[in-house]
């Protein structure tokens, strides 16, 4: 029997096999997930009906089962409409799940573009679709090593 929140049993399946530096795309539900990925990525469907689940439920099921080292987020260009309205409000939701992890983490944005060339990568291993309505919710984790 499972300890962590994390229940999904292809979610866990990729984890397990996840090694260090390993990536794990968190997608909004705008995010082209079907051509947007690494080439070893699995994509899993999480996108019942719009804002049902979303990225922060997700991130938190997966922070409660894996070592994570990095979070980042889709950065907004400069050249962007929204990036005169400042940072996403979805971040600071982000920022509360992971104070609420107890591990170490900081958010941090990866421009727009990086974002996706990050995501291409071979290490990328998992996306996790869902339909989360809130823009700028993408999320990209990377793998940390299990210590204990």
């Amino acid at each position: 029997m499972l300890k962590h929140q994390l229940t999904h049993p292809k979610i866990n399946e990729v984890l397990a096999r996840a090694g260090h530096h390993a990536t794990i795309l968190i997608a909004d539900g705008n995010y082209p997930a079907s051509t947007k990925k690494g080439p070893n990525a699995e994509v899993v469907c999480l996108n019942l009906t719009p804002g049902v689940v979303t990225v922060a439920q997700v991130l938190r099921a997966i922070l409660s089962a894996a070592p994570i080292d990095f979070v980042n987020t889709m950065g907004i260009p400069a050249d962007d409409s929204y990036a005169k309205e400042g940072e996403p409000p979805v971040w600071d939701e982000y920022r509360a799940v992971l104070a609420e992890s107890g591990m170490n983490l900081k958010l941090e944005p990866i421009l727009k573009w990086d974002f996706y060339k990050a995501v291409e990568s071979p290490d990328h291993v998992l996306t996790v679709q869902t339909a989360d309505q809130s823009l700028w919710a993408n999320v990209l984790l990377r793998m940390g090593c299990r210590t204990g």
